[in-house]
């Protein structure tokens, strides 16, 4: 086994293991921290592949915008080192259930159409290239999609923001 193969098995185990952290613990911003990790260990794997620059929008989309704004708004939140109540059993069956359907559409497909290690030449495409490439208006363009994301940050602000307001029930407001 060459070391880059090991490379990619302790990279894949710290992000499966940091995904399933996340998912499991009771404690919000617990899984906040392991979903920081997570995506960390998906940009080390970008690394690894030798893309640098899907690895650092990566970390400074998702690590230095989306988790830093989830982590802020589990701070302004009332409750935010409360346990979370635990899950019923339905859920828990289901959760099962999924997972294992997944693992087993996965393995078929990738038994089915023989994918394998294969040697591929490194990325040779600029930086510039994917800039044009992602605010063309053309028929390949990543325009579109690309404001869908803005608007998608811009929700996520606005949703933080309405967590963290303070508002006093109607009961305290009148007593005064």
């Amino acid at each position: 086994m060459s070391s880059s193969v090991i490379i990619f098995y302790i990279i894949s185990a710290f992000i499966l293991v940091a995904a399933l952290l996340a998912v499991t613990t009771r404690r919000i911003f617990r899984s906040a921290i392991f979903l920081l990790f997570t995506l960390i260990g998906t940009a080390a794997l970008f690394f690894w592949m030798g893309v640098e620059f899907i690895a650092a929008v990566q970390v400074i989309i998702y690590v230095g915008g989306i988790v830093v704004l989830i982590i802020f708004s589990i701070f302004l939140t009332q409750k935010s080192g409360d346990e979370m109540p635990k899950p019923l059993r339905n859920r828990s069956i289901f959760s099962a259930l999924a997972l294992v359907f997944g693992f087993s559409f996965t393995y078929h497909l990738i038994n089915g159409y023989g994918f394998g290690p294969t040697i591929h030449e490194p990325f040779n495409i600029k930086v510039s290239e994917i800039g044009m490439q992602m605010l063309s208006t053309k028929e390949h363009g990543f325009v579109l999609p690309f404001e869908v994301v803005s608007i998608l940050l811009l929700a996520s602000m606005v949703g933080c923001i309405v967590i963290a307001m303070k508002i006093k029930p109607i009961e305290e407001r009148d007593s005064k």
